[in-house]
């Protein structure tokens, strides 16, 4: 498998993407205003401390208060144990109300949740994590080679710091030496040193440590031997990583390129595009079946259909080669949204057992790619595959969109004609409430529409039976279901207001659509008053010189003047 890291760094945001065969399976995004805190460590101050939930709210500076955990809080023996014998201390018996606290951010902070913190700290280095309140050597659990796994726990016991503990990282596998995790040790002793100065004095709350950036901790965390090319398209990046590889690992510097920004490296590999897909419900997959993913903030649902997928033997055949090729497309989805939590998966219904199994092993496989911890429980009594992702950042939906205002997160929006219903009522208790001599109601264009109906008729009806004059003014800013009501003291002057236009008046228009009755007229508006030009159907887009030959209440009649060659400025 080829795999290629894509660097786009400027003024605004930083992009690092990880292709898979020319595929996106990974993006990562960091902007000025939402650069990522996992990892920084800070002077905090016990705001709350909540026995019924074992746990403490700490502020840390940020926005939201920060969440401690009991088991989070718990001093650490020397193996890295929690606490030894006797009963496991109370989150009461730890923390007091308005106490100074050392923390690490080791969650982001997600929708209404503050950051989850640790006083537990770990700095990371490329091939070492460093445990500065610990004192044993771990190995990652990705290493599974017995015989490697004990040769890199003697290489690190025997350069460990007296009193701190070590971890191996994943990278350290097959080709580390002595000398490369000495090299880490160095630079992690000097920084504990650093942070040890600044948890000494100053203010509460405060930023003691903060991490690298995303480019340098790509560089630390995910550049491995594995990845056959990284292409930055930014000098004085691209300069910084080469001194970072001096040091971490200079075997590497040579797969490094330089990408001229002037030839648009997110549109040369289409990453916006891809980005743009995973932001929607719907996944096409390449046999003509689709997923649908549904994320929500208990779950995500996925459900996998054939589509346009109609195959060629049998219908066993047909859905046990969507369900295989809709298993590697989960994995995907999976890491480049980074969605975490509880997944269900609705694969179409398989008979055979020995299909169920392939499908579940092709999904495990492909989430062994994964960097993030994924487990896959099982299918359910309701043939229903459940699995858990851990989460450790915000998903992709998160980071780039927000909640619609209008719809309030349902995806959805009111019809045209329950606008209008509640457009009535809202005429019905006004009218209880005050006189109202003349009414002017402002809306969105399609509901003014239905409200009007073909040649006023819609509009007609109404006033006869609210019993007073009304006019419906559709405008284009306004949402499907806002709804303004004016009242006028008198038919006149509101007549005065909402016509812009007297029979005479010669007007420069540009033609927006054709009539929807009359395709051969152009139609054209004036703050939301519609004028119908007549025979101007064929100069869609077009500016045109147009008089004003009747007026109406609804809309006005025009004829062409002249087409205007120059297109005027506003």
């Amino acid at each position: 498998m080829k795999k290629e890291i894509v660097v786009h760094v400027c003024e605004d945001e930083t992009w690092v993407a990880l292709l898979e065969d020319g595929s996106l399976v990974e993006i990562y995004l960091e902007r000025p205003l939402s650069r990522r805190i996992v990892g920084n460590i800070y002077r905090g101050r016990v705001e709350n401390v909540l026995p019924g939930m074992q746990a403490a709210f700490v502020d840390i500076g940020l926005e939201k208060n920060a969440f401690l955990y009991v088991d989070d809080a718990l001093p650490q023996g020397r193996n890295g144990e929690r606490y030894r014998g006797g009963a496991k201390p109370t989150i009461e018996q730890l923390l007091q109300p308005g106490q100074e606290i050392i923390v690490q951010v080791m969650k982001e902070p997600i929708g209404s949740k503050g950051a989850r913190v640790t006083t537990h700290l770990t700095l990371p280095g490329r091939s070492l994590v460093l445990l500065p309140d610990v004192d044993y050597v771990g190995v990652s659990r990705r290493i599974e080679d017995e015989r490697e796994r004990e040769r890199l726990r003697e290489l690190a016991e025997g350069i460990r710091p007296k009193g701190m503990g070590l971890i191996v990282r994943t990278v350290a596998e097959g080709n580390e030496g002595i000398e490369q995790l000495q090299q880490d040790i160095v630079f992690l002793e000097r920084l504990w040193a650093k942070i040890k100065q600044r948890m000494r004095k100053g203010p509460t709350p405060a930023l003691i440590y903060k991490d690298l950036d995303l480019v340098y901790r790509i560089m630390r965390d995910l550049y491995t031997d594995d990845i056959q090319r990284v292409t930055v398209d930014n000098r004085e990046v691209l300069e910084k990583i080469y001194d970072l590889l001096d040091l971490y690992a200079p075997h590497l510097k040579e797969r490094v390129f330089y990408f001229p920004p002037e030839r648009d490296i997110l549109l040369t590999y289409g990453l916006e595009a891809e980005v743009e897909k995973a932001l929607k419900r719907r996944v096409w997959l390449k046999s003509g079946g689709y997923l649908v993913i549904d994320q929500t903030e208990a779950l995500t649902a996925i459900d996998v259909n054939t589509g346009k997928f109609v195959g060629t033997t049998n219908l066993a055949d047909t859905v046990l080669k969507t369900n295989l090729e809709a298993a590697r497309e989960i994995a995907r989805q999976l890491r480049l949204r980074n969605v975490g939590g509880i997944i269900i998966i609705d694969f179409i219904d398989m008979n055979k057992e020995e299909d169920q199994a392939a499908v579940l092993s092709v999904l495990e496989e492909e989430l062994q790619k994964d960097k993030v911890k994924a487990h896959v429980l099982g299918l359910t009594q309701l043939g229903l595959v459940e699995m858990t992702r851990k989460k450790v950042r915000q998903s992709l939906n998160n980071m780039i969109t927000k909640q619609c205002p209008f719809c309030e997160g349902k995806g959805k929006v009111l019809t045209e004609e329950t606008v209008a219903l509640m457009v009535k009522r809202r005429i019905e208790r006004l009218l209880r409430e005050r006189k109202v001599p003349a009414l002017l109601v402002e809306l969105h264009p399609g509901v003014a529409a239905l409200l009007i109906g073909p040649g006023g008729s819609k509009l007609e009806e109404l006033e006869r039976h609210f019993a007073i004059p009304i006019y419906i003014k559709g405008k284009e800013d306004l949402h499907i279901d806002d709804i303004t009501l004016k009242v006028f003291e008198s038919e006149a002057e509101l007549a005065r207001y909402c016509r812009p236009v007297a029979e005479g008046d010669r007007l420069t228009l540009r033609v927006e659509e054709p009539h929807i009755s009359n395709p051969r007229d152009g139609i054209s508006r004036l703050h939301g008053y519609v004028i119908n030009i007549e025979g101007a159907g064929e100069h869609v887009g077009q500016w045109l010189d147009v008089e004003i030959t009747k007026v109406f209440r609804t809309y006005a009649k025009g004829r062409i003047i002249s087409l205007v060659k120059e297109v005027p400025v506003i």
